[in-house]
C-alpha cells in the first residue's frame, strides 16, 4: 500500500535540516510537462539569456527558504487537480540543478505516491558532478524538460553568457540513462532562428531515442518589465517575435529527421 500524503509529510522531517532556496510557485501550471502541474521555481542560476522572462532568479542568495515539509504542505491542496489531469510537479526556475539534493528529497517523497516528477532545466552540471549522487537524482526524475538554446558555442555564448558544453553533455547523459526528455528550444530572432543552425540541433537529438518530443518556442518580450523592475536594460529591446511563418519554416526541419517538433 502507498504511503499517504500526511506520511509522506512526516517523513520529510528526515530531510528537515535540508532546505531549498524558493523564488515562487504556480499552482495551475499546463506548460510545463503533461497535464495539470505544480510548478516550482527555484532560485539562482547561472546562465544569464538575454531573453530570461525570471531574471529575479538569477540571484542565488535571494527567495524564501523552505524545508521539503513545507513544499509538500504546500503541494498537497492541489493534488486532486493534479491527479485528475495526469498531471503532476514540475521543478523549474533560475537552474534547478544547482539545488538538486533538496530536489532529490522532494522528487523522492513525490515518488512514493506515484506523482510524476518533472525537472525543467538548462542542463548545468559542473563537469566534475558527473557523480553517484547525480545519477540518484535522474533515477527519481520522471520527465526532463531540456532547454538547448543553440548548438554554436559562439552563438551561445553570446546568448547565454555560458558555454553549450553544459547542455549537450547533460543530454547526452540523460540520453546514455534512457530518462525521457523534451527538448525545448527559444527561436529568437538574429539569436537561434538560423536555419543551419537549427538544423544541426535536430542532427544532434536525431539519434537519442529519450527524446519524447521537440517544442519551439517563439520569443517573446513578456519578461522585458522584470529586467527594469530589477534596475537592468533590456537587451532585446527591438526585437520581434518570429513569425508564424518562420517557426513553420523551423519545425519543418525537425519533421525531415522524424521528430516529434511542436510550435507552442
Amino acid at each position: 500500500m502507498q504511503p499517504s500524503f500526511q506520511e509522506l509529510h512526516i517523513r520529510s522531517v528526515d530531510a528537515g535540516h535540508l532546505l531549498g532556496r524558493i523564488h515562487s510557485f504556480e499552482t495551475m501550471g499546463t506548460v510545463d510537462g503533461p497535464g495539470t502541474r505544480f510548478v516550482i521555481f527555484m532560485q539562482g542560476c547561472m546562465f544569464r539569456c538575454k531573453y530570461c522572462h525570471n531574471v529575479d532568479t538569477w540571484d542565488l542568495e535571494a527567495g524564501k527558504l523552505y524545508s521539503v515539509g513545507e513544499l509538500i504542505t504546500e503541494i498537497l491542496p492541489y493534488i486532486p487537480f493534479i491527479d485528475a489531469s495526469g498531471g503532476g510537479v514540475t521543478v523549474t526556475g533560475g537552474e534547478p540543478l544547482l539545488q538538486r539534493q533538496f530536489v532529490r528529497v522532494l522528487f523522492k517523497l513525490l515518488n512514493f505516491q506515484g506523482i510524476h516528477t518533472c525537472l525543467d532545466t538548462n542542463g548545468y552540471v559542473p563537469p566534475n558532478q558527473y557523480d553517484e549522487e547525480l545519477d540518484q537524482f535522474v533515477r527519481c526524475t520522471d520527465l526532463f524538460l531540456l532547454d538547448i538554446k543553440q548548438m554554436d558555442e559562439a552563438k551561445h555564448i553570446a546568448l547565454t553568457g555560458i558555454s553549450n558544453e553544459h547542455p549537450l553533455r547533460f543530454a547526452r547523459y540523460l540520453h546514455e540513462k534512457k530518462r525521457p526528455v523534451w527538448v525545448r528550444h527559444v527561436v529568437v530572432p538574429g539569436y537561434s532562428d538560423a536555419p543551419d543552425d537549427v538544423r544541426r540541433l535536430a542532427e544532434f537529438i536525431a539519434p537519442m531515442d529519450n527524446v519524447k518530443k521537440v517544442e519551439l518556442l517563439p520569443y517573446h518580450t513578456l519578461g522585458a518589465h522584470k529586467w527594469a523592475a530589477c534596475g537592468l536594460e533590456y537587451p532585446l529591446a527591438g526585437v520581434e517575435p518570429p513569425s508564424a511563418a518562420k517557426m513553420a519554416e523551423l519545425k519543418v526541419i525537425f519533421d525531415e529527421f522524424g521528430l516529434a517538433a511542436t510550435v507552442c
